[in-house]
């Protein structure tokens, strides 16, 4: 009997720890938080099965009153993972590694969309599949290494093709 109460409970706490970041979804899409950095409405995508690149979105808010970086992510989804913006030039939009990273300013918060600023997965070492999770360790300069697992979506946003939502010629930028 001890043993069926020692399972039930572990089943039950298990339950009640896949539940955690559902409630945390459900209250305004938190999904990690840490040294005065709060990760929110992320999600990760490619342009289907066989695509060899994709990338991770989200919001980053840092709370504090100190500017930060984000200067690294890092993942075993891929054989690299970098930091990127797009760039338009003459009408061409190019991606663009950000050698410095991304600035965080105190107190606000930083969009990472399609069409702009992401984390760019290059060389994916499999597809990503709907519902599934992306285990990502972003690196600031100041708050340190927060780990992220970031849902994949394949439908959010239309279709990946290239145009990016929201892109900018680099002259409006």
């Amino acid at each position: 009997m001890t043993i069926l109460r020692n399972g039930a409970l572990a089943a039950t706490l298990g339950a009640c720890a896949a539940l955690s970041p559902m409630t945390a979804l459900a209250e305004g899409n938190l999904l990690a938080a840490a040294n005065g950095i709060e990760i929110t409405d992320a999600y990760a995508r490619s342009a289907g099965a066989m695509a060899r690149a994709g990338a991770a979105f989200m919001a980053v808010t840092n709370t504090t009153d100190s500017d930060d970086r984000m200067i690294d992510a890092l993942s075993d989804i891929s054989a690299r993972v970098e930091l990127h913006t797009h760039i338009v030039t003459d009408g061409v939009a190019r991606m663009t590694r950000l050698e410095d990273g991304i600035p965080i300013p105190a107190g606000e918060t930083v969009n990472l969309e399609r069409g702009g600023l992401h984390v760019m997965f290059m060389g994916l070492n499999g597809g990503m599949e709907e519902g599934e999770t992306v285990d990502v360790t972003l690196v600031f300069q100041n708050a340190g290494e927060i780990p992220v697992a970031i849902p994949v979506d394949l439908v959010r946003g239309g279709p990946m093709d290239g145009r990016g939502k929201g892109m900018k010629p680099a002259a409006a930028n």
